[in-house]
């Protein structure tokens, strides 16, 4: 029986879990027969709950049959220094919590630039395999986001550590396909052996989405009815460009069989409501924040689901959108507003990547799905269906099971 650590700075109880990537992953291996542990922060992000209240470094505790150790860090909010400071807390403390604990056989860890030194310190002194889970991509990230400058001093120091976290781990899983043309883009090649780099997307647990899909339904009559509906889950804030597909049904708002639902919560939310009043935009309808569970069937409910994400340099790397999979598995056409590499929407014919974000396009993509023959539309459902299958958790852990053979296997080795 081989004991995996599974290190996710951010990976919460069951019971508040939102990513559940890493739930999953300890679940299924289990099951498979390894002895897992999952090691957090004691700090819920997004919240203020901190799980640890008392003078305690560390608790352990068990969840649904998962056994985990919380690490305490002082509680923050927003991103700011704090923030930094919590992740600095991670892993400097991880060392000294862990040392209580006998040594696994291999940690599979989803750090970044700023949280990873500490973890790799200790696996380097217990001579135990290390793999780094890569799912956003820091600093390119605040580059794209924040758009500051690369040659920035911060930048510059944070891409090193990058740099040299990939250097010192027996193998990289990049949650983006392009992971490789990320290193060798940024000439590390020549250091980073892209022989131990590794691909493994999000994905979704599909017996679960089908069964929430069943149990978990929403009586109204916006999902039930006739109308041709367009349906956007997830975050509405600047970056998700929300504003666009709103200018959209302003395009549209003459096909009164066309309809808007948008589900969730953001600091762009009221402003777009008051534009849809002052518009008198009668096609768009805000939802608000719902349960995730409610998330399936609301998707299966709409004839196109949107995805709406800032073009960034970031995207030429492929994508880890976690509504991607869950879009997919609602048998329903997917319509997104950026064009990235590895488009698994034109990979599987599931959906329609645009070149231009821009309303007008929008209007134009979602005249074409609401014109499309029935075969073709059908054809589209049935794709995005069979792509999901792709990205089901016990897939992705098959892939993590050969990553971790790998870096038991090549442990050690420069590079």
């Amino acid at each position: 029986m081989k004991k995996v650590w599974l290190v996710s700075h951010y990976a919460m109880p069951p019971q508040l879990e939102v990513r559940v990537k890493t739930i999953r992953y300890a679940r299924i291996l289990q099951e498979r027969g390894y002895e897992v542990l999952l090691i957090t922060a004691s700090t819920i992000h997004n919240s203020d709950i901190n799980l640890i209240d008392t003078k305690d470094f560390y608790v352990e505790r068990e969840y649904e049959g998962l056994k985990y150790v919380h690490i305490k860090c002082s509680s923050y909010s927003g991103s700011g220094i704090k923030r930094i400071i919590n992740m600095l807390q991670f892993q400097r403390r991880f060392k000294k919590v862990m040392k209580h604990f006998s040594a696994p056989d291999v940690i599979v860890a989803d750090c970044n630039c700023v949280n990873y030194k500490g973890l790799i310190q200790y696996a380097k002194a217990r001579r135990v395999p290390f793999v780094t889970e890569v799912r956003d991509l820091w600093p390119l990230s605040i580059v794209e986001y924040k758009n500051i400058s690369p040659k920035n001093p911060i930048i510059r120091n944070l891409y090193a550590r990058e740099r040299k976290m990939y250097c010192l781990s027996d193998a990289i899983i990049f949650s983006m396909e392009g992971g490789k043309d990320y290193i060798v883009e940024k000439g590390w090649d020549d250091t980073v052996d892209l022989n131990k780099v590794f691909y493994i997307n999000n994905g979704l647990d599909v017996e679960l989405q089908n069964k929430q899909k069943e149990e978990f339904t929403i009586d109204d009559e916006d999902l039930n009815d006739t109308a041709f509906k367009i349906v956007y889950a997830g975050s509405i804030r600047t970056a998700n460009s929300v504003d666009l597909l709103v200018k959209a049904a302003e395009q549209l708002r003459e096909q009164t069989d066309i309809r808007f639902l948008i589900y969730g919560d953001g600091d762009k939310k009221e402003e777009l409501e008051r534009y849809c009043v002052a518009n008198n935009l009668q096609n768009v309808r805000f939802k608000g924040r719902v349960d995730k569970k409610y998330i399936p069937y609301i998707c299966s409910k709409a004839n196109v689901n949107f995805i709406s994400v800032k073009q960034t340099g970031i995207s030429k790397y492929g994508v880890s959108w976690n509504k991607l999979f869950d879009y997919m598995n609602a048998e329903r056409p997917i319509l997104s507003n950026v064009k990235v590499n590895y488009d698994l929407l034109e990979r599987y014919r599931c959906g329609i990547s645009l070149e231009e974000q821009t309303p007008e396009a929008i209007a134009q993509a979602i005249l074409q799905i609401y014109n499309m023959p029935s075969e073709e539309y059908e054809q589209m459902c049935q794709n995005a269906k069979e792509a999901a299958k792709n990205f089901d958790y016990s897939i992705l852990t098959d892939k993590l099971e050969e990553v971790i053979e790998y870096a038991i296997e090549h442990h050690g080795e420069k590079g």
